[in-house]
């Protein structure tokens, strides 16, 4: 039996944001939350919903006294049956505005056109339209509701919006449960504004709109108008949030990073990052102790507020866009820093979290996750990998040397995990009311045998491993480099990881050797074929035989003849093409494994990997979403979309990025004073040219010609500038 609160919907949702506000409704620009398969409509604040109805509607309106004088009568305009239904309507039944386009519109901008077919002349073409531009900043979403007319005689109608605001939290919308009754809104006339308005404790909202009447009882605000031929009526409405308990609050207005411009032979690459790019604008937040310190919340919806993982993972693909975003995130984070050793939050001293909410969250099925949860096995070392790489791109001495502390303390945190974990990280739910996996792939069902059957914790995934390995390597060269102690030590730890990671990893089947995706509680290896491995090729973990091995098993079918890099093996036990973490596609995880392959000499597999994701932009108007069906390119003409999947998904936009850092080979060392260039050959998409990229607070501009070697590179001075031509397969 299907479940009353199976998760919402979102694949067909029209989305407008500037966090931490956000805007989900029906295509036609509504928004009403108890509508039947509506998915999961509202205007979010942070993780409450403020508005749970928002709905446009219109009638015919009684011409003013004296309107007809001396001018035909209505039924003498065309059809007259018709004129007559349209007469019978007025004074009666509200009817909806027709949906026939809606777009994003630059960040946090909508617009939405509909036609009014009751209103106008009775001809076959539309006479009277209603456009509708959205326009959310933090914490305020404005509409002008603009009503054209092209009729031949005045159109007199009456506009209605209806609106509610439950105030539920985000997790209650998740699990599929009905709006509350919202309480009975205060209404008022200010300024010549219809206003209604609501509050609890902490959020208040107000619903203002000028010149219309606002009705309370009926939580209603109405405009009277009369449009003539030819002309259009502006209605102006606007939704202020006030919330005092919040978490997360927006960011600045000073830009957090440079926007480059990119050209290049395939279109679709520039469409896609110049997307991407307004996307990540709308998805910047800080928090309220820190509000210069901006980081990326995770996604839209479920995950709209800082998230450990991904906002390192967003922040490290936007480094060639300059180092200020890795900067707040580091800051941020390094702020919660684990202190002590609490399993009800799964903190340990030294531990980066895993996410922060405005309470409990609690889903109602059996996930109960405090405010601050530390439940992530990988992101305290993609910290450290994300300090590293940042100072590589220029981050300045002066602002990493405070991170310092928090630096030794993660490397202090890998070393103990180790330890407790029989040489490598692994994990464990210790309250039961966790997530049963905390890598990325935290699904409960995520880690499984070749023939399917679940692997049992503790877990330590693969990956995880090739994160601690870059680590540790990452924290002895800052440590060196700061004059710190135990630079050394570090890089024993690594080498010793590796040796590891080599004598229990690696399993066989018959198309040859792979690393499995993890070891389970008795230290099995997990066998299933996953895009885990396509991680270990950027960390160095990997010799180039075993590098070889992964960009073959990636490249063969069977992972990647979807629309990108498919999470687990179609031939697998447990594959499904919309299991959340089991043969669906990630496009940051394809990111991840592009960066890998081109880093490593593998452009072949890295193209074919792109090509995916680039013929998958389109279906989603280059809005990626966080992850769609793993469906072969050759069985669907389009990519299925994963239908609760978040969209947009920061680490996802950021892919755009991150695949466009692999196709120029960027890959600066600015402390050594050096610039190195990877280009991998001819590329997917012919002759590249970006320009405005930030290194060292620099301009940074780089083309690549169509036989994939550097044509120009223009980069701060004192740099030099080195290409290596590395053999490609």
């Amino acid at each position: 039996m299907t479940s009353p609160q199976r998760q919402p919907l979102l694949h067909d949702l029209a989305v407008t944001l500037a966090a931490p506000t956000v805007v989900l409704s029906a295509p036609d620009g509504n928004l009403d939350a108890s509508a039947p398969g509506a998915g999961v409509h509202g205007l979010f604040h942070a993780d409450l919903r403020a508005l749970s109805l928002l709905r446009v509607t219109l009638r015919p309106d009684h011409a003013p006294s004296g309107e007809h004088a001396g001018k035909a009568p209505p039924a003498a305009r065309g059809n007259s049956e018709a004129e007559s239904e349209a007469e019978a309507r007025a004074g009666g039944d509200w009817l909806p505005v027709v949906a026939v386009m809606h777009a994003a519109d630059g960040p946090g901008r909508s617009r939405f056109v509909g036609l009014a077919q009751a209103l106008g002349d009775a001809v076959p073409d539309p006479t009277v339209r209603v456009d509708r531009q959205r326009t959310v900043t933090p914490g305020r979403l404005t509409e002008q509701l603009t009503v054209r007319s092209t009729a031949t005689t005045p159109v007199h109608l009456a506009v209605r919006v209806e609106v509610a605001g439950d105030l539920v939290t985000l997790e209650h919308a998740k699990a599929g449960l009905p709006p509350r009754s919202p309480a009975g809104p205060s209404s008022e006339l200010r300024s010549g504004a219809g206003v209604l308005r609501w509050s609890d404790d902490a959020v208040a909202i107000a619903v203002s709109a000028r010149g219309a009447t606002p009705d309370a009882e009926r939580s209603t605000l109405t405009w009277t108008l009369t449009v003539k031929p030819g002309e259009s009526a502006d209605l102006h409405l606007t939704v202020e949030v006030s919330d005092t308990t919040a978490v997360v609050t927006a960011a600045g207005h000073k830009p957090t990073w440079q926007r480059p411009d990119i050209t290049a032979d395939d279109r679709r690459l520039p469409a896609l990052v110049a997307q991407s790019l307004d996307d990540l604008h709308s998805l910047r937040m800080a928090t309220p102790a820190a509000p210069g310190d901006t980081f990326l919340a995770a996604g839209v919806p479920w995950f709209f507020t800082l998230f450990g993982r991904d906002s390192l993972w967003a922040a490290r693909m936007l480094l060639p866009l300059g180092t200020d975003l890795a900067l707040g995130t580091l800051r941020t984070l390094a702020a919660q820093q684990g202190t002590r050793t609490d399993p009800a939050a799964e903190e340990e001293p030294g531990k980066i979290l895993h996410e922060i909410r405005r309470g409990l969250f609690d889903d109602g099925q059996g996930l109960r996750l405090p405010p601050v949860y530390y439940g992530t096995v990988d992101a305290t070392p993609l910290w450290i990998c994300l300090l590293h790489d940042a100072w590589r791109w220029g981050l300045p001495a002066d602002d990493i040397e405070p991170l310092l502390p928090a630096l030794t303390a993660a490397l202090g945190w890998i070393e103990a995990a180790a330890q407790a974990g029989d040489g490598f990280l692994s994990y464990i739910d210790h309250t039961g009311n966790g997530l049963a996996n905390q890598g990325w792939k935290d699904s409960g069902d995520a880690a499984r045998f070749a023939d399917g059957r679940l692997a049992e914790a503790p877990l330590a995934l693969a990956e995880v491993q090739g994160y601690a390995y870059e680590a540790a390597l990452a924290g002895a060269a800052l440590l060196d480099a700061f004059q710190l102690p135990d630079g050394d030590r570090w890089r024993t730890f690594a080498s010793d990881l590796a040796d590891r990671f080599r004598a229990r990893f690696w399993v066989s089947d018959q198309h040859g050797p792979y690393p499995a995706m993890a070891l389970d509680g008795s230290g099995r290896p997990v066998d299933a074929v996953t895009s885990n491995m396509g991680h270990l090729l950027a960390t160095g973990i990997l010799n180039a035989d075993e590098n070889a091995a992964v960009a073959a098993r990636l490249a063969a079918p069977d992972m990647s003849d979807a629309y990108g890099l498919r999470t687990m093996s179609s031939t697998s036990g447990g594959f499904g093409p919309l299991r959340y973490h089991c043969g669906t596609v990630w496009p940051h995880d394809t990111a991840i494994a592009v960066t890998g392959l081109a880093r490593t000499g593998h452009p072949k597999a890295a193209a074919r990997l792109i090509e995916g994701i680039l013929d998958a932009a389109p279906a989603f108007d280059y809005r990626l979403p966080e992850l769609w069906g793993g469906d072969a390119r050759t069985d669907t003409p389009a990519p299925v979309p994963y239908p609760a999947a978040c969209r947009p998904q920061a680490w996802s936009a950021a892919a755009a990025i991150a695949v466009m850092t692999a196709l120029t080979g960027l890959d600066p060392d600015v402390p050594a004073g050096r610039l190195h260039l990877r280009p991998t050959g001819p590329l997917s998409v012919g002759a590249l040219t970006v320009t405005g990229l930030t290194l060292a607070g620099e301009r940074l501009d780089v083309a690549i010609g169509t036989d994939g070697r550097t044509a120009s590179v223009t980069a701060p001075a004192g740099l030099i500038i080195e290409e290596h031509l590395a053999p490609h397969s």
